[in-house]
C-alpha cells in the first residue's frame, strides 16, 4: 500500500478527499439499491448493485491515476480536436437517445457491442471547460477583439450548448454558468460578457416559442417539463416531482441530529431515483443532520484544495483549467443538496463521486485527473528545485573542502618560518 501510495503524485489533499468522499459512497449506495432491486428481479438483493458501484469506482480510480501520468498541456490541443467528435455524438445521441431507469429524457447514448451506456454531454461538458480555457489562455498583443472571439470561442460554445439543450437544460444552464464564470476569470471583458448573456436568453426564449408554435414534436417534449417544474416549485402544485420532493422532505426530517442508522432508512423504498439523484437525502435520513454537514464539509474542503492548486499553477492555462473542471463539480453537489431540501427544482443532477452511475463517476474522475496532473507538475517543479538546491549546497561544500585542502598543502610545503637555530645548518649539513 505504502508503495502504491508513494507512486501517486500530485495534491496528496485531493487525492484524501477524493478517496474519503468515494468509501462513504458505498454505504449510502448499498442501502439505498434496495428498491431498485425489488422493482429490477423482485429479491431485494443489493449485492449486485454494491458490486456494480465497487466497478465503477475501482475503473474510476484507475482512470484518475493514468489521466494525471500525461502531462496536462497536452489536454490544451486535444480540446480543439475532440469538440468536432463531441458535436456529432450529441447528434447521435440526439436522434438515437435511449432511456435508462425510467427517464423520460433520451439523452443516453449505447455503446455497440458492449452494452453500456453512457451520457455524452458530461463529456461534452469537459472537452468545452478545456477548450475555453485554452482560448483564454492564448498569448496576446493585443486587446481581446470581441468578433474574433465570436468565432473563436463562443460559435463552438454555443453549437455544443445547442446539442444538448433539447434534453437536459439544467445541464445546459449548468455549463453556461460556468463558462461565464470561466471567462469572467480570465479577464474577458465585461461588456462582451453581457452582450452574451444577453444573447443567450434571446437564445432560449427563441427556442421556447418555437416549442410552442410545435408542442407535438419530439424535439421540443423537455420543454414542458421544464415549464412545469418551475410552475410547480413556484406555486407548489402537486405533481411527480412534488412527490420526490415530499419524501425526501420527509426523509431529511426523519434523520434528525444523529440519523437512524447506516441502512435504516424508510424512505429509500417510496422515493424514486434514491441511489443518484436523491441520495442527500438518503445520507440525511440514515447519518442524521451530522453525516449532511460532514459530507458538505468535505466538498467545501475539496473546493479548498482547488482554489490553492489553481494559485499554485504556473501557467494562466493550469489556473484556468483547475477552475473549469473543479468549480463546477462542487457546484453540482451543491445543486444536488439544494434540490433534495427544495431550495431548487428539480433539476436531475447527481452527487459527484457518491451517486451510483458510471458516467458520472468516470467523467468526474477524467476531471480530477486533470486537475491533479496540474498539480503534479508543480510538485515536479518544486521538487527539481529543491533537488537543484541540494545539489548546489553539495558542490558548495564539496569546493570548500578543495579550498581547505589546498590551504593547508600550500602551509606545509612553503612555511615562511624558520625554525632552524642555525641559519647556516643548510649549507653545512649538505
Amino acid at each position: 500500500m505504502k508503495k502504491l501510495i508513494s507512486r501517486l503524485k500530485g495534491d496528496k489533499g485531493i487525492w484524501s478527499f477524493v478517496a474519503l468522499l468515494a468509501l462513504f459512497s458505498f454505504m449510502p449506495v448499498f442501502s439505498a439499491s434496495s428498491n431498485l432491486a425489488y422493482l429490477g428481479h423482485g429479491t431485494g438483493n443489493t449485492l449486485g448493485y454494491l458490486l456494480k458501484h465497487l466497478a465503477h469506482i475501482g475503473c474510476g480510480f484507475a482512470i484518475i491515476y493514468y489521466v494525471h501520468k500525461v502531462p496536462y498541456h497536452y489536454f490544451r490541443s486535444i480540446s480543439k480536436w475532440l469538440l468536432p467528435v463531441v458535436w456529432v455524438v450529441l447528434a447521435i445521441t440526439m436522434i438515437k437517445g435511449t432511456v435508462i431507469g425510467g427517464a423520460n429524457a433520451s439523452r443516453w447514448l449505447q455503446i455497440p457491442f458492449v452494452g453500456i451506456s453512457f451520457q455524452p454531454s458530461a463529456f461534452a461538458a469537459l472537452v468545452l471547460f478545456v477548450f475555453v480555457a485554452r482560448y483564454l489562455s492564448k498569448t496576446r498583443t493585443e486587446p481581446i477583439d470581441f468578433l474574433e472571439s465570436l468565432k473563436e470561442l463562443w460559435l463552438p460554445v454555443f453549437i455544443t450548448l445547442m446539442f444538448i439543450l433539447p434534453s437536459n437544460f439544467s445541464t445546459t444552464a449548468l455549463i453556461f454558468s460556468m463558462i461565464l464564470m470561466l471567462v469572467f476569470i480570465g479577464k474577458y471583458p465585461m461588456k462582451y460578457i453581457g452582450i452574451i448573456v444577453g444573447s443567450g436568453i434571446i437564445f432560449l426564449t427563441f427556442f421556447v416559442l418555437i416549442s410552442k408554435a410545435f408542442p407535438d414534436a419530439k424535439f421540443f417534449s423537455r420543454v414542458r417539463t421544464w415549464e412545469s417544474r418551475i410552475e410547480n416549485f413556484s406555486t407548489d402544485k402537486p405533481d411527480e416531482d412534488d412527490y420526490q420532493i415530499e419524501k425526501a422532505k420527509i426523509a431529511i426530517a426523519s434523520g434528525k441530529i444523529y440519523g437512524l442508522g447506516p441502512g435504516k432508512s424508510v424512505q429509500k423504498n417510496f422515493l424514486p431515483q434514491s441511489s443518484s439523484d436523491f441520495i442527500y437525502a438518503i445520507i440525511v435520513e440514515e447519518y442524521g443532520l451530522i453525516g449532511g454537514l460532514g459530507v458538505l464539509f468535505l466538498y467545501l474542503l475539496l473546493l479548498f484544495r482547488f482554489v490553492i492548486a489553481s494559485h499554485k499553477a504556473n501557467t494562466l492555462f493550469g489556473k484556468l483549467v483547475v477552475i473549469g473542471l473543479g468549480f463546477p463539480m462542487i457546484f453540482q453537489a451543491m445543486i444536488n443538496m439544494a434540490v433534495a431540501v427544495e431550495l431548487l427544482p428539480v433539476t436531475g443532477q447527481t452527487l459527484p463521486l457518491i451517486s451510483s452511475g458510471g458516467t458520472s463517476i468516470w467523467m468526474t474522475c477524467i476531471a480530477l485527473g486533470i486537475i491533479i496532473g496540474v498539480t503534479k507538475k508543480e510538485e515536479e517543479i518544486e521538487q527539481e528545485q529543491k533537488e537543484a538546491a541540494r545539489r548546489e549546497e553539495a558542490l558548495k561544500r564539496l569546493i570548500d573542502a578543495e579550498l581547505a585542502a589546498e590551504e593547508q598543502q600550500q602551509k606545509e610545503s612553503y612555511s615562511i618560518e624558520d625554525k632552524m637555530t642555525n641559519p647556516m645548518n643548510a649549507v653545512l649539513n649538505k
